[in-house]
């Protein structure tokens, strides 16, 4: 299986990645990859053929075998990969669709196409979810299929056409169980990092948007009570511009009222 398609997915998320991000990208790519192409695939590579059974009864290993292992753990471990890591498209794609809008409108639209926020920040959280989604629903399959996070040693078999229970051997069942222990310990590393990385952004952008309006709510305050300061300062003036503008009585009606009043 040729996995440079997944490499080159992983590469183009670690540019658009903060961090805690791209430590995550770290250990999918060295502890998940690169153990699954190096070590892994050639421990499982001839498992059905070494899978053996006390019988000789056509037919009896196989349906042991299928019993047992209804989906080989290096297919399962592949799958987990590939689909883990798709989610990270999301990302991808929302920032090709930024830079073809800029060219489009041949404009700058945003301070940087990759830069997480707006609708990017949405996309990028619905991703870390997924992600955290689908290496918790792995897991849990995992334990489902194979009774635990176990390699046993030797399994009993009493399926049809086994004539009666049977004894089978499972080859190299040590080292496949450490590889195994090493699956669900990288499994739970990526959901912390995930996790991490999610509440990190939630904390960042919530107290962002909280000092934003705080700050806006301060702005306006000040403003108004600038607006009332000068409004209550310019009042005496208009009060005594009023009183100067009042029209003064002729001089010959002043007297005639003086001599009115002094007579009563």
């Amino acid at each position: 299986m040729s996995w440079g398609f997944l490499c080159d997915l992983l590469s183009g998320v670690n540019k658009y990645s903060i961090g805690i991000g791209r430590i995550w990208v770290a250990v999918v790519f060295i502890f998940r990859l690169l153990v699954y192409i190096v070590a892994a695939e050639n421990i499982w590579k001839y498992e059905h053929d070494e899978f053996e059974c006390n019988i000789k009864q056509p037919g009896c290993e196989n349906v042991c075998f299928d019993h047992f292992f209804p989906v080989s753990h290096i297919s399962l471990w592949a799958l987990q990969l590939i689909m883990v890591s798709t989610p990270s498209l999301l990302v991808v794609f929302h920032v090709a669709y930024r830079e073809k809008r800029e060219k489009h409108h041949n404009q700058k639209l945003y301070k940087s196409p990759g830069e997480i926020d707006g609708g990017l920040l949405c996309t990028y959280l619905i991703s870390l979810i997924l992600k955290m989604g689908l290496e918790i629903v792995f897991l849990v399959l995992f334990y489902k299929l194979y009774n635990g996070f176990k390699v046993p040693r030797l399994v009993k078999c009493d399926i049809r056409p086994c004539p009666n229970t049977v004894d089978c051997f499972i080859s190299k069942p040590t080292e496949k169980m450490i590889f195994l222990y090493f699956l669900v310990a990288t499994s739970c590393l990526c959901i912390v990092l995930n996790l991490s990385e999610l509440s990190y952004l939630v904390f960042k952008y919530s107290i962002k948007c909280y000092l934003k309006r705080y700050i806006k709510k301060c702005q306006g305050s000040k403003s108004d009570c600038h607006k009332s300061g000068i409004i209550g300062h310019n009042r005496p003036a208009a009060a005594g511009r009023f009183h100067n503008s009042c029209p003064s009585l002729p001089l010959h009606i002043q007297d005639k009222r003086e001599k009115s009043s002094l007579l009563t």
